[in-house]
């Protein structure tokens, strides 16, 4: 007895075939506006235009824009850091802390590495232009220190009063002193 092996279910079939290239029915208009015989001539133009090479002062003012884009970048970040330490509470609690530990650790990363950051962006003719890029980018990270400060400050961590300072302060020595007469 001889065992035949049913033959493959037709989904196998057709993933091994090619998909077959259905022609436009003849019962099918275009829609209004548009001409299949106008789209095959726009694609053809464009197939034979050559993209000429962009020059190196094209290149430098594309770099430039692009390092103010990276210099901006933590200025757009600061509105969302700030609702986000709003949001979070004044209490100590874990989650408060690691925002704040966020909020200090990004900008610091940043400032030590923003030589780093503008490497790629630095040319002959980008020189002279990139050190106001780089001062805006350590002016933005520096705003986003300046709010984890106050974030420290609404915690109640920063040392900003009298009653702080306790431990080094003397004890008055009173010029006067009252007795109470009647006992």
């Amino acid at each position: 007895m001889e065992s035949k092996t049913p033959p493959p279910p037709q989904w196998v079939i057709d993933l091994s075939a090619p998909p077959v290239f259905k022609s436009k029915s003849g019962n099918i208009q275009d829609p209004p506006g548009y001409s299949s015989s106008a789209t095959a001539k726009r694609s053809a133009a464009a197939k034979q235009q050559v993209r000429k090479a962009p020059t190196i002062s094209e290149t430098d003012t594309l770099k430039l824009k692009k390092s103010w884009e990276l210099a901006l970048a933590p200025a757009k970040a600061l509105p969302m850091n700030a609702i986000m330490m709003y949001m979070s509470g004044n209490s100590l609690q874990i989650f408060s802390i690691m925002m704040v530990f966020m909020l200090f650790k990004n900008p610091l990363q940043a400032l030590f590495q923003t030589n780093q950051v503008f490497t790629r962006y630095e040319t002959d003719g980008t020189r002279g232009k990139l050190w106001m890029v780089k001062g805006v980018y350590v002016l933005m990270n520096l705003v986003a220190l300046a709010l984890g400060v106050w974030k420290v400050n609404g915690m109640g961590l920063l040392p900003t009063t009298r009653s702080d300072w306790l431990a080094w302060e003397t004890a008055r020595v009173p010029l006067e002193q009252t007795v109470f007469a009647f006992k």
